[in-house]
């Protein structure tokens, strides 16, 4: 536990929500079960293993003797999450969370959720991805763009924000595309935005009419029971790619787990869909770094031929 206890003590004043411990990545010995993040002005310690009260109060209290120095007279807001295979539990331990609880990253507004469920609607391994996009529609202003499984539709937020024209939403949940809808309501970039609350592999016709599209990302779950399995369903999406993708197109293509490499996705387009050229693969932030590289997030970027 020691060295979440040395990031504690040296914490600075958060503004925007981030990771800023992340043991899961097996580079600090004897944390893999713990990561620390911040969602202002709430901080969230999450452990993938039971965790013994005596370990929850010593943590509590590094953490209020920090922010007694950062933030002298403001009150500690903390969260604790523990994780396993059935169902998370979450318990405030000091403080409170607010009742629209909104965080901000890069000048953009979301709306999260620390208190119940396992995601909290705003993913912050995803920092790169969402900042490779606000280049990309900066660079391609009025570009339109699609948005598959965009739970909270962050990509289309920001987006939008950079000067992108038209972007459509498509997630089979109806409650994450809500909180999508007032995420674009925050940041004032409600128009030109569509949501589509329909199951992807049953909409095609309906995507394919929408386009073509100059951007098309993809971030689907690794597994979602009766949904989506990576193994089986990926090869699905991206063989549609080419007929999505306008000449000269990009395609961001997401996958977030520690059981199929990078090497998965690039044979996946390889045979799905060839013409598509690689461009790059997305560097995490590196507060996300990795004993081994291909556990973490792949974010891989192919083009259309022009």
């Amino acid at each position: 536990m020691q060295p979440l206890l040395d990031v504690i003590a040296t914490l600075a004043r958060p503004t925007d929500a981030c990771r800023v411990f992340h043991g899961r990545g097996g580079l600090h010995p004897g944390c893999e079960q713990w990561s620390l993040d911040v969602f202002p002005p709430v901080w969230l310690l999450t452990s993938f293993a039971p965790v013994a009260e005596e370990e929850l109060a010593r943590i509590g209290d590094a953490l209020a003797a920090r922010w007694a120095q950062i933030a002298p007279g403001e009150p500690l807001n903390w969260v604790f999450q523990h994780r396993d295979e059935n169902r998370p539990t979450n318990r405030v331990m000091a403080g409170a969370i607010p009742e629209e609880h909104v965080v901000e990253e890069d000048g953009a507004r979301f709306l999260v959720h620390l208190a119940h469920g396992q995601n909290h609607g705003f993913f912050l391994d995803m920092a790169e991805g969402r900042r490779w996009v606000r280049r990309w529609a900066a660079r391609n202003p009025g570009g339109k763009v699609l948005n598959l499984f965009a739970y909270t539709c962050a990509f289309s937020v920001v987006a939008r924000q950079a000067g992108a024209g038209e972007v459509e939403n498509y997630d089979m949940a109806r409650g994450p595309l809500g909180t999508g809808r007032r995420n674009h309501q925050l940041n004032g970039v409600q128009a030109q935005v569509a949501f589509h609350a329909h199951d992807i592999f049953n909409s095609w016709g309906k995507i394919r009419r929408g386009g073509p599209y100059d951007l098309v990302v993809m971030d689907p779950p690794s597994y979602q029971k009766g949904s989506f399995v990576a193994t089986k369903d990926y090869a699905r999406l991206v063989r549609r790619l080419p007929e999505l993708l306008a000449p000269g197109g990009h395609a961001l293509v997401c996958l977030n787990t520690p059981k199929l490499g990078s090497d998965f996705l690039r044979e996946t387009v390889a045979q799905e869909a060839p013409e598509l050229a690689f461009v790059e693969r997305v560097a995490n932030p590196a507060v996300f770094a990795d004993a081994s590289e291909e556990r973490a997030l792949k974010v891989l970027v192919y083009r259309q031929p022009g």
